[in-house]
């Protein structure tokens, strides 16, 4: 595989998550299969899979944490806040990884080392 393909898959990884905006549960689903399709390839790959699953997974947690929140007001604010924040760091990432960087997700929870 070549260089610019390794990056790419990279970038893929993260910019994945996007297609939860249109299916509802691809936040997590979609960035957990191209890692496991891709992830033997390149340690690249795998690197940028986990960060990727491990954000979407945190994410997850904090936007149902500001669902029940809604109860007492103050979830409404932050769930516009943690989309707000998911939508900059993946975008972050992906063109991170397409560029050929590491970049490792500020405030996630490692669930997968």
């Amino acid at each position: 595989m070549s260089e610019s393909d390794i990056r790419m898959w990279a970038m893929l990884t993260h910019l994945s998550a996007l297609t939860g905006l249109f299916t509802g549960i691809g936040f997590i689903i979609a960035p957990v299969i191209v890692w496991q399709i891709q992830k033997d390839k390149s340690a690249y790959i795998d690197y940028h899979g986990k960060e990727a699953v491990n954000f979407q997974i945190t994410i997850a947690l904090v936007s149902a944490i500001s669902f029940l929140l809604m109860f007492i007001l103050i979830g409404f604010v932050l769930i516009w806040i943690v989309g707000i924040v998911w939508l900059v760091f993946t975008i972050i990432a992906a063109i991170k990884a397409n560029n050929g960087e590491y970049y490792r997700y500020p405030l996630t929870i490692r669930f997968i080392k």
